[in-house]
């Protein structure tokens, strides 16, 4: 499945041809083309596809599609061990967790 998930701008890099940036997606940073939104703004929550930001969202909005992303089970698809981390960042419990503690250590960064 191939999904567009959002993430928050923490960098911005304009020294090329393209303009890039580093998001986070809850802690798992990946490297990001603002091209299609070349007026997003560090702390800008954004919906990536396929290493390109498609479009802003407020961050009430971007929260919520994580949560719900992480409700249905396909955040480990997209983020492989990362997830934890977005998981949380949705404030949505760790499924793989069985005692309800969240335990720094197994977060994944």
């Amino acid at each position: 499945m191939c999904l567009a998930v959002p993430g928050k701008v923490v960098s911005i890099d304009d020294d090329a041809d393209t303009l890039m940036s580093i998001v986070d997606f809850g802690g798992l940073h990946k490297e990001v083309c603002l091209q299609y939104i070349p007026d997003a703004a560090i702390g800008d929550y954004v919906l990536v596809h396929v290493g390109f930001a498609i479009q802003r969202l407020d961050e009430e909005s971007a929260l919520a599609t994580l949560a719900e992303f992480e409700h249905l089970g396909v955040l480990s698809e997209e983020f492989g061990d990362g997830f934890a981390r977005a998981a949380e960042q949705a404030g949505v419990a760790d499924p793989r967790r069985t005692d309800g503690d969240r335990d720094e250590t197994e977060v994944t960064r």
